[in-house]
C-alpha cells in the first residue's frame, strides 16, 4: 500500500440465516481484512439480522439480540484491530430503523447512520431516519448512504461531498436469491442501471464511491468501486461470495463539483 492511500475493504456475504451465521461469517471476513491490511470493512444493507419484506427469511424483531450482536461486533473489531461499518436493524420509539453502525478498531463506537430515504415497499417494516453525519477512519472522512438512497435521491450523496467526505460508502441489496436475470457484464447499459448509477454517484461529487451488495444468485449489480473520474478501480464478479480490497487515494478526491453547487440559483 502506498504511502497516504486508504484500504478499503468491501465484504460481499450470502445472506445469512440467523444472527449467531451472520456474525460467523463477519469474523471470516475482517479476519481475511486485517491479514490483507485493510482499514475498514463495510457490510451489505441490514446484514445483521437481514433485510425485511423480501424473499429472504429473517430472525424475528429483537432488539435485546441487536444489541448483543453488536457488543460481538464491537468485540471482532477489537480482536482483528480493523474498523467496520456494520448496517443492522434498530428498534426506536417510533417502529424499526434500518441503519448502519461505524465502529472504530479499538470497538468503540464512532457513531451510526440511518437510512432517511426509504423505498415505497420498506414501509411496512421500516421508518426513515432524518439526521446525517460524517465519519472517520485514519484521518479520512467519509459518509454512508444506504442501498435506495443512493440509487434514487443524489442529494444524500451529494451532502456528505459538499461535507468533506472523500468517499461514500453505500451498503445494499439490490436482487433475488430466487428469481430475475444476471447482468452480463459490469455496467452493462440495461435496467436497473444500478453500476451506471455507481459511475455517477462518484463523478457528480468527484469522489470514490462503494458501493456494497450482497452474494446473491440474482444480484442486480456487483460489489464495486468507482473513482473521482469515474473508472471503476474494483469490483466483484456478480454474485461473488468474498472480500473486494482497493486502495483510495484520498487526495484524488476533490469534491468539486460537489462544493459547486449553489442551491440559491434555484428559487421558486
Amino acid at each position: 500500500m502506498l504511502p497516504g492511500t486508504l484500504r478499503i475493504g468491501l465484504a460481499s456475504p450470502r445472506a445469512a440465516t440467523s444472527r449467531e451465521e451472520g456474525l460467523a461469517t463477519a469474523e471470516r471476513f475482517l479476519a481475511e481484512a486485517t491479514a490483507r491490511g485493510a482499514a475498514i470493512v463495510c457490510f451489505p444493507e441490514t446484514y445483521l439480522p437481514g433485510y425485511r419484506g423480501l424473499d429472504f427469511a429473517t430472525p424475528p424483531a429483537d432488539q435485546p439480540a441487536q444489541e448483543r450482536a453488536l457488543r460481538d461486533v464491537c468485540d471482532l473489531t477489537r480482536k482483528y484491530r480493523v474498523a467496520v461499518i456494520m448496517p443492522m436493524e434498530w428498534a426506536s420509539p417510533a417502529g424499526l430503523l434500518n441503519l448502519a453502525f461505524v465502529v472504530n478498531p479499538d470497538g468503540t463506537i464512532q457513531g451510526s447512520q440511518t437510512k432517511n430515504q426509504i423505498a415505497v415497499e420498506e414501509e411496512p417494516h421500516y421508518i426513515p431516519g432524518d439526521t446525517r453525519h460524517l465519519f472517520e477512519i485514519a484521518g479520512v472522512s467519509f459518509g454512508i448512504v444506504i442501498c435506495h438512497e443512493g440509487w434514487r435521491y443524489p442529494e444524500t450523496v451529494r451532502w456528505a461531498a459538499r461535507r468533506g467526505a472523500r468517499v461514500v460508502f453505500h451498503p445494499n441489496l439490490s436482487g433475488s436469491d430466487h428469481h430475475g436475470t444476471v447482468p452480463r457484464f459490469w455496467g452493462e447499459p440495461a435496467p436497473p442501471f444500478f453500476e451506471n448509477a455507481i459511475i455517477a454517484r462518484a463523478m457528480e461529487n468527484a469522489i470514490y464511491f462503494a458501493s456494497v451488495n450482497f452474494a446473491l444468485r440474482y444480484p442486480e449489480t456487483a460489489t464495486s468501486v468507482v473513482a473521482p473520474d469515474g473508472r471503476c478501480v474494483g469490483h466483484l464478479a456478480h454474485g461473488e461470495e468474498a472480500l473486494l480490497v482497493v486502495d483510495l487515494d484520498p487526495e484524488a478526491t476533490t469534491g468539486v463539483y460537489a462544493r459547486r453547487y449553489a442551491p440559491e440559483r434555484y428559487p421558486e
